[in-house]
């Protein structure tokens, strides 16, 4: 029995490649309690990053846990134990998309000037066509999707508690962001869970 919310996978990309949304993903979880144990429990940090030449601080909090470790942006992160609460989280999204995941990056939007620019999860590491599991929880960020070619746009306001996997061509073909809002957001985190694999990590 799901506390609420439609746990029906629905295709969301036109074309080159996939994105399936599930607008209720926990099964009788709770996405309170499960955003107020990982909000409690997880090791926040605000990692650096180059722009334009200049180091400036991401403006979100992050984590990375898992098997292996994981490079973007010139960000080089070591991973942290998983914990039964993430482990049960990989399992769900597991038994949904029917990939394996071993490792996940959390991201703490912590308000509306928190954000994520324009960008595709296409490292080396995630092989040709890498499989993404977007869990969210809190408060409904917009995210969009930009076709590299065409610039055709999709855009989906996940719920609290929805999944959004993407695989296939979709890292090839199309980039994804989660933009800044000036109406009052309450916080939100993300779980993009992914397989790195280690053969490919130089």
């Amino acid at each position: 029995m799901k506390l609420f919310g439609d746990d029906t996978p629905v295709e969301r990309l036109p074309r080159d490649g996939s994105l399936v949304y599930w607008e209720w993903a926990l099964g009788d979880s709770s996405a309170e309690a499960v955003m107020q144990q990982l909000l409690r429990d997880t090791d926040w940090e605000q990692r650096s990053i180059v722009m334009f030449g200049r180091e400036v601080a991401q403006p979100r909090l992050n984590s990375w846990y898992g098997d292996v470790p994981y490079t973007y942006s010139g960000i080089s992160m070591t991973p942290r134990p998983w914990t039964p609460l993430l482990t049960s989280l990989r399992e769900r999204c597991e038994e949904l998309t029917g990939a394996r995941f071993n490792s996940v990056l959390i991201n703490l939007y912590r308000n509306g000037d928190d954000s994520m620019g324009w960008h595709a999860d296409d490292e080396r590491e995630l092989g040709p066509e890498p499989a993404i599991a977007s869990l969210s929880l809190g408060a409904v960020r917009r995210f969009r999707m930009r076709h590299r070619d065409s610039r055709e746009t999709v855009e989906i306001d996940p719920a609290n508690g929805s999944l959004i996997f993407m695989s296939g061509l979709s890292q090839a073909c199309w980039m994804h962001e989660v933009p800044k809002t000036k109406k009052p957001v309450d916080a939100r985190i993300n779980l993009t869970f992914r397989w790195v694999h280690p053969e490919l990590l130089t």
